[in-house]
């Protein structure tokens, strides 16, 4: 057990760390707004470029992570949707509920652990894990919420609105750049190669300290009802529906996953909810929801990824 609270004790306290500092004072929410950009449109993207630059296609693109995540995500999705309906949950709740259960914290809170359990996959994993969820899942997401909400129509629009925001995403610049320069096989100048690597090891202890930050002020508000479902299908479910997925491949005619990528994808799927789902909930008027989802997740996240990492260890 003490070797499990190695790994995750040093995550949870630099959440803690940017909770503490931004409750006490130090920092305000507003400056976690400008850390949390300045992760996701540099760090993170020269961390994206720097792997994958690195390393041949084939080690990059694989079919079968791709999948088995992808099949994992719609099928909790689709179970999230039932369960909604069955309910008595408005068609809009129910999506903004699969929002919180299948969009993970790749970046900010599965990434580190992932440098500390499968460090050689920790890269790629991500950014197939990126590619999944910022051109497949998300805007699938985002139509429905828009269908729910009776405008006929309007949901090709916000597909088509937010692939082109994609296009001019930093993140996805950088993965179609790291697959470009691996592809062409080019070797950068050493001088590039260094200063891409300083912004790149900036992402990990900053994403942590962001989110702890972000967590100060969020409201409960007695919504454990409705909360504890969404952390539950986030944190146990996830996980479970995306492994089964990864061991049926074989069955299906598909190479099956490398342990260390299969456990990537199940750990990648175990962690909470994106930070920005909040402002994604707040579209449909359902800011607080997700904002205390988030918090609960969270917190109660210390606990089902030390129990989970005590299994596969």
């Amino acid at each position: 057990m003490i070797q499990i609270l190695a790994i995750t004790g040093p995550i949870y306290m630099a959440i803690a760390l940017g909770y503490a500092t931004t409750r006490g004072g130090l920092f305000t929410r507003a400056d976690m707004r400008v850390f949390g950009q300045f992760v996701i449109r540099l760090a993170l993207p020269a961390m994206l470029f720097n792997a994958l630059s690195q390393r041949q296609i084939g080690e990059i693109l694989n079919p079968s992570y791709v999948l088995a995540y992808l099949a994992g995500t719609l099928a909790l999705l689709g179970l999230c949707l039932v369960w909604g309906k069955r309910s008595g949950l408005s068609a809009t709740d129910s999506v903004v509920a699969a929002m919180g259960m299948t969009c993970s914290n790749s970046s900010f809170v599965g990434y580190p652990i992932l440098l500390l359990m499968v460090a050689p996959v920790a890269a790629v994993a991500l950014a197939l894990n990126m590619l999944v969820e910022n051109v497949l899942v998300i805007p699938l997401l985002l139509a429905l919420a828009e269908r729910s909400r009776g405008k006929g129509g309007h949901w090709t629009v916000v597909v088509g609105q937010t692939l082109k925001r994609l296009a001019i995403n930093p993140i996805i610049i950088a993965l179609v750049a790291g697959l470009l320069v691996s592809v062409m096989r080019w070797q950068l100048p050493e001088p590039v190669l260094r200063a891409v690597n300083l912004f790149a090891l900036s992402s990990a202890g900053l994403s942590l300290f962001v989110i702890g930050g972000t967590l100060v002020g969020l409201p409960l508000g007695g919504m454990g009802r409705q909360i504890m479902p969404i952390a539950f299908g986030k944190l146990v479910l996830h996980p479970l529906a995306v492994l089964a997925a990864a061991l049926v491949l074989p069955w299906l005619g598909m190479a099956a996953l490398a342990p260390q990528l299969r456990l990537a994808a199940v750990l990648l799927a175990a962690v909470p909810m994106m930070s920005i789902y909040p402002i994604l909930a707040q579209s449909y008027g359902r800011e607080d929801l997700g904002a205390a989802a988030l918090l609960v997740t969270t917190v109660v996240s210390f606990f089902s990824l030390s129990g989970l990492l005590l299994l596969i260890a």
